[in-house]
């Protein structure tokens, strides 16, 4: 076995599903930042979903709290069997898949800016990157969870630190894994990653102009983005793949 697996299977579980139940705190703050977001302005049926879709947020994350309330009270009373169940349930709680239906309710918007040196973020960040990618199977699952969960906290506490481009690069990275599959919500996330810090070394621009392009087959939005890697990315390499898709998506233009 390679050492780099060895390492993924002792990092999992070194940091044990413990953890998991821990963090669930780390998504309480998160329409904070996200609810300062306005939804634009749509069809008869926008205002509808909307409003559904705040009901479903809203039903989570008072589901999620009264979880935590029991998870409290057998702590603090000592029943290690209810205990034990509640963990197992917040645990599949966060196992559920929660789908972002409304991009606007969950991704801040793109005036953040990555501005200050906060050693908290800093934490949070190194944190999920201890998790993150590691491990096989379920434990995989979990720990791009426990990433996802630190990397959120991060951007909604300390929305001008100067790691929330890197935590948006890092949360489109984890939607667009295996372990969730949410192309449209990673390709936001990518896109955050560059407005909220423009000097980026990520290859975020590239990534979010493929998902448009392969997997939304969204092609006016791709053509506008491998646009923007030909203007402001610096890598050879990115570039001259961006202008190869752009000029074969143009031939197929009518």
């Amino acid at each position: 076995m390679s050492d780099s697996k060895i390492h993924g299977r002792i990092s999992a579980g070194r940091l044990g599903l413990g953890m998991l139940v821990l963090s669930a705190a780390a998504m309480l703050i998160h329409q904070a930042v996200v609810a300062q977001t306005k939804v634009p302005p749509g069809g008869p049926g926008v205002a509808p979903e909307v409003n559904a879709v705040k009901r479903a947020i809203n039903a989570r994350n008072e589901y999620r709290a009264s979880l935590e309330a029991l998870r409290g009270l057998y702590s603090n009373n000592g029943d290690t069997e209810k205990l034990r169940w509640v963990e197992d349930e917040i645990r599949q709680y966060h196992r559920v898949p929660k789908h972002a239906y409304v991009l606007d309710l969950d991704v801040p918007g793109p005036g953040l800016r990555a501005e200050q040196n906060i050693p908290a973020a800093n934490e949070l960040y190194r944190r999920a990157m201890e998790y993150k990618d590691r491990g096989f199977g379920n434990d995989f699952v979990d720990n791009q969870i426990r990433a996802e969960l630190l990397l959120q906290q991060l951007i909604n506490q300390y929305p001008t630190s100067n790691k929330i481009g890197d935590a948006a690069y890092q949360l489109g990275d984890v939607y667009e894994s295996r372990a969730y599959r949410q192309f449209r919500r990673a390709a936001a996330y990518f896109e955050r990653c560059f407005q909220w810090n423009p000097n980026t070394s990520f290859d975020a621009r590239l990534r979010a102009a493929r998902l448009h392009d392969k997997a939304l087959n969204e092609r006016g939005k791709a053509i506008e983005l491998y646009k923007s890697v030909t203007v402001h990315d610096t890598d050879p390499k990115r570039v001259q793949e961006a202008q190869r898709r752009l000029n074969e998506l143009n031939e197929r233009t009518p």
